[in-house]
């Protein structure tokens, strides 16, 4: 019996690039094309309808970018594999996949080769990074996580509180705020308050409602 094939959909809103990867995908005898969407709502609803087992997704689409589908799509699915398949390789994109829940990072002009062994690694459960990617990654990584706790102080600071407005927020003293938000500093080597948010906002940490 033969092994059972990977199935992958395949999202982007420009159909030269969606053809092109669709033949590519399906010329491998280890993959089939399970679906396709030439937007982020119908990426969602894709998902939804064929649960396929990789998603590969274009950051930049119509109607929800890819960031907005990934996190429907992993909403709907904790377990959901993708792939974000962009032109863009700034710092800000490459955070905002990957925290939104991508596994793998490829850029619009990967070979045939590439795209075939991410999707095979991200199947496996293997994060593949675009070349050039994985270094900015590298320094995104060394930077020291915040808990929960300080994670939930610094919304607090963007929402523009004080600290004794965190305080009751959180339900906690203006000192143990003080404390907390030393330690943020510290993390996040900043010197102010407006630093550190500016620095949580970029890096995806955070968001405004």
């Amino acid at each position: 019996m033969a092994p059972k094939k990977i199935r992958v959909l395949v999202a982007d809103d420009h159909p030269v690039v969606r053809k092109g990867l669709v033949e590519m995908l399906n010329s491998d005898a280890r993959l089939e094309v399970a679906g396709e969407a030439t937007n982020g709502l119908e990426a969602v609803e894709r998902y939804k309808s064929s649960r396929p087992d990789v998603v590969i997704i274009d950051l930049s689409m119509p109607e929800m970018d890819g960031i907005q589908a990934i996190e429907a799509i992993r909403a709907f699915d904790a377990k959901a594999k993708v792939i974000i398949m962009t032109a863009a390789d700034g710092d800000d994109d490459i955070y905002r996949a990957l925290r939104a829940g991508a596994k793998s990072y490829l850029l619009k002009d990967a070979t045939d080769e590439e795209v075939i062994k991410a999707t095979l690694l991200t199947m496996d459960g293997q994060r593949y990074l675009a070349q050039g990617v994985g270094a900015k990654l590298a320094d995104h990584l060394n930077f020291i996580q915040l808990s929960e706790r300080e994670l939930a102080i610094l919304k607090f600071m963007a929402d523009g509180l004080s600290n004794k407005g965190v305080g009751r927020m959180a339900g906690i003293t203006e000192g143990t705020v003080k404390f907390h938000v030393n330690n943020i500093l510290t993390k996040l080597q900043c010197a102010s308050r407006t630093e550190a948010v500016a620095l949580g906002l970029k890096r995806g940490l955070i968001k405004l409602d």
